[in-house]
């Protein structure tokens, strides 16, 4: 993922703001550049997890497929612990195969931003370039 800073800085202020619940929103990208960041509202206004409401997810992916790019990224915060995939982030990966899980863990003084892909259960981090 190459992700300018201005974009990261907009996802890291969106999990501060959210904060103490989790923050979540989507990447739009193409050929693994992020092109936009789209926050959303985590219906399940939770610390622990998130949820986003169907239909305004669906209106994202629709605008997104629109415009020619792809849903590239999933991005959330975690409020409480380090910016790795919860046993709860691995379960629901299933559904999206090939998206990359940008986390923002908010616990270290300094938000620390890290991604994954998740595939059949398994983590691997991939880097995240900042433009």
């Amino acid at each position: 993922m190459r992700i300018p800073q201005s974009l990261l800085d907009d996802v890291v202020a969106h999990a501060q703001r959210d904060a103490p619940n989790e923050c979540c929103g989507v990447l739009e990208m193409r050929d693994g550049d992020v092109l936009a960041v789209h926050a959303a509202e985590n219906i399940a206004a939770s610390p622990m997890r998130f949820e986003v409401d169907g239909p305004e997810l669906m209106r994202l992916l629709d605008a997104i497929e629109g415009r020619g790019n792809d849903l590239g990224g999933i991005y959330h915060s975690h409020t409480r612990s380090e910016a790795y995939p919860s046993q709860t982030d691995i379960n629901f990966a299933v559904n999206w195969p090939g998206v990359e899980w940008l986390i923002i863990g908010l616990k270290p003084d300094e938000p620390e931003r890290r991604s994954y892909l998740i595939a059949g259960g398994e983590v691997t981090e991939v880097p995240v370039e900042v433009t």
